[in-house]
């Protein structure tokens, strides 16, 4: 079966998340897990993974957590689940050292080949941004974007 792995949903989780609410603040790994139910120490080594790899900047302090270190609409999900999981792997045909005791007369290598290439296209072409377009920001962010606040009108 061909699945992501919980620390990959996980990291996906928490961009969408940041992309949607993060954009005028950090949230903190406890923040993230509590909103997802998600145990702490395994989501803070996700959130420092994707860190190391660029994705994410840590802010110290009382006010600190995470924040997106780049656009949502120039992160794939293709990039963050290899940051995460490493090579997206469908059939040992498809590694290096893919040559099995049935390569030369497999029917079926070729088609898995191009199953294969077409997930990781699709992968590649879904950003954060995507992954977070049906949730609207919170107000101050749609403020900022549009430069229109709506405010409350208040009765004279």
């Amino acid at each position: 079966m061909l699945k992501l792995t919980k620390k990959a949903d996980y990291g996906l989780i928490s961009l969408r998340h940041l992309a949607v609410h993060g954009r005028d603040r950090s949230a903190s790994a406890k923040e993230l897990a509590e909103a997802f139910r998600i145990p702490v120490p395994v989501l803070s080594k996700v959130l420092q993974k994707l860190v190391r790899e660029g994705f994410l900047l840590s802010e110290q302090g009382t006010n600190g957590g995470y924040r997106l270190s780049r656009d949502p609409s120039t992160i794939t999900a293709l990039e963050v689940i290899r940051a995460i999981d490493g090579p997206i792997i469908l059939t040992t045909c498809f590694t290096e050292h893919g040559e099995c005791d049935l390569s030369d007369q497999c029917t079926v290598r070729e088609p898995l080949r191009r199953v294969h290439e077409g997930i990781l296209r699709l992968l590649d072409s879904i950003t954060i941004s995507d992954l977070s377009a049906d949730e609207e920001p919170p107000q101050s962010a749609r403020a900022v974007k549009t430069g229109v606040l709506s405010l409350p009108v208040l009765a004279s």
